[in-house]
């Protein structure tokens, strides 16, 4: 794929050598060039220049992109570069850092996907703190659904995670398990230090959380 990023930060400089080292061809706009000095050995290109600028983004390949990422630490910086690389350039695959979440949800609505960074950060730290996951991972623009690492009792281990599906009315999305994600199948059995991820109606999450804290029943 050709990806292009706009904001040479912490966030774009890691997105940009992870891209690059899975062997994609990347380019990086920023207006400061030392920030390209995050990038260390990094194989794609350089651009210095505006990222929502359209001359910008033509000497940086975005009319042969697959994909742009708005990343800054600027908030309206990022969705106007995300819309102009969709709306002007028709690059179909864009995502923008978002700092303010009313704005994400608005900007999702218009079907510009969104990063709310607070948020999520918000939502990494209180997984740590509450015995229960408390907030969504991700919940679907109309918020019907809700993805959800959830909590999940000891004495489920042993136990198919169709049983577990079939007590709260969910479904696993996936399981992390010695770190790395696996999708379930209808053997898969629940093992200690699985991380579940369960895809959920919002307005029912916090009933399954309670749910799930419990030990299953002798019948399942």
């Amino acid at each position: 794929m050709r990806v292009v990023i706009m904001g040479c930060g912490r966030v774009g400089s890691a997105l940009a050598l992870r891209l690059d080292a899975l062997g994609h061809l990347v380019t990086v706009v920023d207006q400061n060039p030392d920030a390209f000095r995050r990038l260390g050995a990094f194989d794609g290109e350089r651009v210095t220049g505006i990222g929502f600028d359209r001359d910008t983004l033509v000497e940086a390949g975005i009319e042969s992109a697959d994909a742009f990422a708005a990343v800054s630490s600027g908030d309206n910086s990022n969705i106007l570069a995300a819309r102009v690389a969709r709306e002007t350039f028709g690059v179909t695959n864009v995502v923008a850092r978002i700092y303010d979440p009313g704005r994400a949800e608005v900007y999702e609505r218009l079907g510009i996907p969104t990063v709310a960074t607070v948020p999520w950060a918000a939502d990494q730290v209180l997984r740590r703190i509450l015995p229960q996951g408390a907030t969504s991972e991700f919940t679907d623009t109309t918020g019907t659904l809700s993805l959800a690492q959830v909590q999940v009792h000891p004495g489920w281990v042993g136990t198919r995670l169709t049983a577990l599906e079939a007590r709260v009315g969910a479904r696993v999305a996936y399981v992390v398990r010695l770190g790395r994600a696996l999708l379930p199948g209808p053997d898969t059995v629940h093992q200690d230090g699985d991380q579940v991820h369960l895809l959920a109606r919002a307005a029912d999450l916090a009933d399954v959380e309670r749910s799930l804290v419990q030990p299953p029943a002798a019948e399942e």
